[in-house]
C-alpha cells in the first residue's frame, strides 16, 4: 500500500520545518506532494528566511487526492496563508472526517487550527510565544504531542522538526521505520528514543 502525504506550503513558510519534513517522510517511503496554498498558484514560493522552494502543483489541482497526512509547516506569514486559504482549511476538515492525519508545527496550531476551532476537543503544542492564541485547557507544553483520539499531531518550532517528522513516519509506517530513518540521520536518541527498541 503506497502511504502519501500532502504538505502545503506558502511565502513564509518556516522552511526547516518543511524541508526536514519532506525530507524524512520521502526517506521512509512516502510519497509526498507540495502543493502551493498560494492563491495564484504559484509554484515557486518564498519561505522565511529568504530560501525558495518549488512546490509540485498549485493545492487547488490536488485537493481532491486522497492523502493519509495533510502537513502544515509553520512561519508566521505561511501560516496566516493557510489560514485565510478556504482551500486548505477544507482539505482539514475533509482529511479530518476521514480519520485521516493532520499534522502542523510551530505557528500553524494556532493560527490556522485553533483560529478556524478545527479541533475543538483536540489537545495541541505549538510554538511557544504563541500559547496565548490555543484555549489553555487545549495547550500540552510539550516539542511533540500527538492527540491520538482526534488524529492531530502537533512540534513546538524548527529545533523540533526532526522529533515531528519521525514522529508522523511512526504514525504512518510504524515504529521500526521511524527507527530505520533515525539511525541513517546519526540523530542522538530523541523524545521517542528510537535508537532503543
Amino acid at each position: 500500500m503506497n502511504i502519501s502525504a500532502l504538505i502545503c506550503l506558502a511565502h513564509g513558510s518556516e522552511e526547516i520545518e518543511a524541508v526536514t519534513t519532506i525530507d524524512l517522510l520521502v526517506r521512509a517511503g512516502i510519497n509526498v506532494t507540495i502543493a502551493s496554498a498560494v492563491t495564484n498558484g504559484a509554484l515557486t514560493l518564498t519561505c522565511s528566511r529568504g530560501v525558495k522552494i518549488v512546490a509540485d502543483a498549485p493545492l487547488f489541482d490536488v485537493i481532491d487526492e486522497d492523502f493519509d497526512a495533510v502537513i502544515l509547516p509553520g512561519g508566521i506569514k505561511g501560516a496566516e496563508c493557510f489560514r485565510d486559504n478556504l482551500l486548505v482549511v477544507e482539505k482539514i476538515r475533509t482529511a479530518q472526517s476521514q480519520g485521516k492525519i493532520i499534522a502542523a508545527i510551530c505557528a500553524s496550531p494556532a493560527v490556522v487550527l485553533e483560529y478556524h476551532q478545527l479541533f475543538p476537543i483536540g489537545n495541541m503544542t505549538g510554538y511557544p510565544g504563541m500559547k496565548d492564541k490555543i484555549a489553555p485547557e487545549k495547550w500540552i507544553d510539550r516539542r511533540v504531542y500527538f492527540d491520538e483520539r482526534v488524529n492531530l499531531l502537533t512540534s513546538q518550532g524548527p529545533a523540533t522538526a526532526f522529533d515531528f517528522a519521525l514522529k508522523l513516519i511512526e504514525l504512518l509506517k510504524g515504529k521500526d521505520k521511524a527507527a530505520e530513518v533515525a539511525a541513517q540521520l546519526v540523530l542522538p536518541p530523541g523524545i521517542n528514543n528510537y535508537q532503543n527498541l
